[in-house]
């Protein structure tokens, strides 16, 4: 499941390094979706990894990389930045139109 959408992803299938969300767009292989990401850990990282990650929420190439578990269900992404999302959408589309 994205993390920032909460749309869902066939369990167990691995996450490319350059994959999006389909619903939202936003990077899927990103700090913020993964089982080792601790906030307030070195580089907010619980494993040994060779160089910092400044953003979070933008794709990377780690090799430790790993899915958290707590992303495996739909729905459990970040209601607030969805709508926020969404709000913005219909903002641009009438603005213009669509």
């Amino acid at each position: 499941m994205c993390y920032y959408c909460g749309e869902a992803i066939p369990a167990g299938r691995a996450i490319g390094f350059s994959e999006t969300c389909a619903s939202c767009g936003k990077d899927m292989h990103v700090c913020a979706m993964c089982s080792f990401y601790l906030p307030g850990a070195h580089w907010d990282c619980r494993e040994t990894v060779d160089a910092q990650v400044p953003d979070k929420e933008k794709r990377n190439f780690c090799e430790w990389f790993s899915p958290d578990p707590r992303y495996g269900k739909a729905g459990a992404g970040r209601p607030d930045a969805r709508s926020a999302a969404d709000s913005a959408k219909s903002a641009f589309d009438s603005l213009f139109g669509r």
